[in-house]
């Protein structure tokens, strides 16, 4: 059998040696240029329009999915780029390769596709050179623009992109709104043409948000009328503003619209070279197919950080759901502090007696008396300093002592300046401790004024927290972050964020939380772009006696399913001890024993806002764990275990929904099942309304 590293050397191989093939120039009056995907389905032509503009379209098995859409760019104090230019040359080649995860979904990614790039230039004057780089795979299409080096153009400042996505049909569309600030909405299904992102703009959460126009965010997923999916996203965001979609419902078009800075007066400023993010479409014909693509990633640099192996993936518990249901509080004042290092000790505790590698402690140092709700939060935060009731290197000690590792958090109140003035002593501080990974959050409207939490400048903050953890060896788990664009590939220290409307809003949100089917929603759309920290693990589903007002809109069986149907290196197990009866409850084995880190994984089945059903392979194991969910609606799924080693039986451990489970009347009726199955047996699932079903597959 040939190991990884031949293959790779044959992939590399393969790879130089098409590319010295295919690289010839196309011809001087050459203005139309087509490519096509391996699987040959996809087709991409890329021409100027009449009035010398770029433009493509993109085409799915010879019906178009993307009409006639141009390219181009407003500037600052210099002429807008768009007509007017003219075709220098082109190259093409193709690259089979795959690469290794250092954890993941799965081990090993296939990264094959056909790419061009075509060199263009103005025929007036500045001259200036800008290229079009097109990669085609056969789940989908990403490209960007590349501004080489050139005389006389050294320095640009983006007023805008207009980049074209010109649909062929009045599309279903799962979207949430283009907010400058947060992700955290429910999502919307409606037809393209009724998209209202304006009528969200008096959203609840945290008095932070800004919906300027009718946008929507990324990932934006879309079904056709045919049963084609598309989502529309980007890839490897550096140093430049996070990307919207202005809506354009009589045209039936989306157009980039970059995230500002009222500030600075401008979307982005770059030298050149430069090259932007990539602009994607993923195309299956299924839902599910969405799921197991790898483009985003595949679209990112690779890893350039090298053994990160003092990273674990890992399960925790932690200080922090206790706050979101009143029981404790972030801050020292009121004599309800949660992150005690007795309440720490406890935790670890917990931890330790049940296959639980971390426990995460919110509220920990001095600032959180101070730090929602004003506007003056710079220098709030102290990252070194515990308050007098936690001992820190004792609670490490002691986590190190029953092998636990401590997750560190630093909430920095959108007041990223602060954060970055204390990032070296902060990350110094973990390291010295051996804490590899911390939980940031960046709560309420960014400071400075005018700059927004998916603009340039916090996306450039961003980046440097990831820099600086990496030369620490920390791992950033980030709330209120930047949307993921797969930059874990290169900075594989990017290991989960948050970036949705998570768990907690089930405990304090106004609107009754999330409702049933927002979780089937969620794997096809933000789900797309990266890993989740979204922690699952609700048992006392009704939030007694702390929250009579909220509660958990969906059964126990799913909050179980959630651990493999939500991807993330580090998963929680929110709920508080004693809600697990401190690990006795018999549905709590599941949580023991689900692996965070995959070999492979595979999307059986599923529907958009419907349901979903995912398998795992446990790297390193035989292992594997199925997690499938529901809306609101009772379903009957038949799940072929197809994908299990043929000629093996294994012991099939189902955490199923109750005869009497429902969501709302009934939500913690469950019931555990054995049976041992083989690569023939067919399972037949029952969901509840709200409902799950989660199964362990254990090789005998």
């Amino acid at each position: 059998m040939q190991t990884v590293h031949q293959l790779l050397l044959f992939a590399s191989i393969l790879l130089v040696t098409i590319f010295l093939q295919s690289c010839q120039p196309a011809p001087q009056s050459q203005t139309t240029t087509s490519l096509h995907s391996p699987s040959k389905d996809l087709h991409l032509q890329c021409f100027l329009t009449a009035e010398g503009t770029p433009a493509y379209t993109l085409s799915f098995k010879d019906k178009t999915v993307i009409d006639t859409s141009t390219l181009g760019f407003d500037f600052k104090d210099a002429p807008s780029l768009g007509k007017g230019m003219k075709v220098l040359n082109s190259e093409s080649s193709t690259v089979f390769e795959s690469w290794e995860m250092p954890w993941g979904e799965q081990r090993m990614v296939e990264n094959h596709f056909n790419e061009l790039t075509v060199h263009l230039q103005e025929t007036a004057a500045p001259n200036r050179l800008v290229n079009l780089h097109f990669k085609v795979y056969n789940d989908g299409l990403g490209f960007r623009y590349e501004f080489p080096e050139q005389n006389n153009w050294a320095e640009m400042v983006v007023m805008d992109e207009h980049t074209q996505f010109n649909l062929t049909g009045d599309h279903t569309c799962w979207w949430i709104p283009g907010d400058w600030d947060i992700y955290e909405h429910l999502y919307n299904t409606t037809k393209f043409s009724a998209i209202d992102a304006l009528s969200k703009r008096d959203h609840p959460n945290l008095a932070q948000t800004t919906i300027p126009e009718n946008a929507v965010n990324t990932p934006v997923t879309m079904k056709t009328a045919d049963g084609l999916h598309l989502s529309f996203h980007e890839a490897n965001l550096t140093n430049y503003a996070g990307m919207t979609l202005k809506i354009d419902k009589d045209k039936l078009m989306m157009v980039s619209e970059l995230v500002g800075s009222k500030r600075l007066g401008h979307k982005a400023k770059v030298n050149l070279p430069f090259n932007t993010p990539w602009r994607t479409v993923q195309i299956t014909e299924t839902a599910a197919e969405l799921i197991d693509s790898k483009l985003i990633v595949n679209l990112n640099e690779p890893n350039k950080l090298g053994d990160v192996s003092w990273f674990k993936p890992m399960k925790y518990v932690g200080i922090w759901w206790e706050m979101h249901l009143g029981k404790s509080t972030w801050q020292l004042e009121g004599g309800k502090h949660g992150a005690t290092t007795a309440n720490a000790k406890r935790f670890i505790d917990f931890a330790a007696n049940n296959n639980i590698g971390g426990v995460l402690v919110e509220g920990w140092n001095t600032g959180w008396e101070h730090w929602i709700g004003f506007e003056d939060r710079e220098g709030v935060f102290d990252f070194v300093t515990p308050y007098a009731d936690y001992d820190l290197k004792e609670v490490v000690r002691y986590g190190k002592e029953k092998g636990v590792e401590i997750i560190m958090h630093h909430e920095t109140s959108a007041a990223p300046r602060t954060y970055e003035q204390q990032l070296d002593t902060a990350y110094a501080l973990m390291q010295s401790l051996d804490i590899h990974a911390v939980k940031t959050g960046y709560v309420g409207k960014i400071i400075p004024k005018d700059e927004y939490h998916h603009g340039q400048w916090m996306v450039n903050h961003y980046r440097k927290v990831l820099e600086t953890g990496a030369k620490y060896q920390v791992a950033i788990n980030a709330h209120e972050p930047i949307k993921d664009t797969g930059i874990r590939r290169t900075m594989p220290n990017a290991i989960s964020r948050e970036g949705l409307r998570g768990q907690e809003f089930n405990a304090w949100a106004s609107d009754g939380g999330n409702p049933p089917e927002h979780l089937t929603i969620v794997p096809f759309t933000r789900m797309l772009s990266g890993p989740i920290d979204f922690t699952p693990g609700a048992f006392n589903i009704k939030l007694d006696p702390y929250k009579a007002e909220n509660q958990v809109n969906t059964t126990l069986a799913q909050q179980l399913a959630l651990y493999v149907v939500l991807y993330s290196p580090v998963q929680m197990a929110c709920d508080l001890p004693e809600h697990y009866q401190n690990g006795k409850h018999p549905a709590f084995q599941f949580i023991r024993d689900v692996a965070v880190d995959w070999e492979t994984s595979k999307t059986l089945n599923g529907e958009v806002g419907e349901y979903v059903t995912i398998v795992r392979q446990e790297r390193g194991s035989d292992n594997w764990f199925l997690g499938s969910v529901t809306d609101e609606n009772t379903r009957d799924l038949d799940v072929a275990l197809d994908f299990l080693e043929e000629g093996k039986k294994y012991t099939a451990t189902m955490y199923l929904d109750g005869d009497k489970a429902h969501w709302d009347d009934n939500p913690t009726d469950y019931k555990i099942e054995k049976q041992t199955v083989d690569s023939k047996t067919v399972l037949k699932l029952h969901l509840a309304a709200g409902g799950g079903a989660a199964v362990s597959l254990i090789m005998e």
